[in-house]
């Protein structure tokens, strides 16, 4: 791994208050810890603790085998989306090395700042439907690992338009 390697994050500023943030966390190497239904199940309920002490409305999530996405609101001028990932990674990972003896997480994770026009039914929807567009299941209901902790996700109404993630969208010649 590179000394210098640069960083992904932005400017630590842009991280706090109320801002909506897609976040995709990937297991280390890409392993498939989070096909354990034990594992994943634990990644979840500790995810869902971490959101509700550090303030942050969790939108949507998904474990899929190897990563997991998660889709959070900010509620508070002084949140940190920094501070709330590093805090649900460490104690994810300590957990896991302590009974797996490897490691969870990789370093780094990808974050996406939602704009005031993006639409957040349609990137929640995005993040439910990962399953399926996986093979992992034939609809968004059966999968077990995807949720919300604040809307009825399995009776959203599906957006106008499918969201594409920027880094998956076709850049202009």
């Amino acid at each position: 791994m590179p000394i210098n390697r640069k960083s992904a994050r932005l400017n630590a500023i842009t991280y706090f208050g109320q801002k909506v943030h897609f976040v995709t966390i990937c297991c280390d190497q890409r392993r498939p810890h989070l096909a354990n239904p034990a594992i994943a199940e634990r990644v979840l309920s500790v995810l869902r603790q971490c959101a509700g002490k550090s303030a942050f409305l969790l939108h949507a999530y998904c474990a899929m085998p190897n990563h997991l996405h998660i889709l959070v609101h900010g509620m508070q001028p002084a949140v940190n989306l920094l501070g709330f990932v590093r805090v649900f990674k460490s104690r994810t990972a300590f957990e896991f090395k302590k009974t797996g003896g490897r490691r969870l997480w990789e370093m780094s994770y990808y974050d996406h700042i939602l704009r005031k026009s993006d639409d957040l039914g349609g990137v929640a929807c995005y993040i439910w439907a990962n399953p399926v567009r996986a093979g992992l299941c034939a609809n968004t209901k059966e999968y077990l690992f995807s949720g919300s902790a604040i809307v009825d996700w399995m009776n959203a109404k599906k957006p106008d338009a499918e969201f594409m993630p920027p880094w998956k969208q076709p850049r202009p010649v």
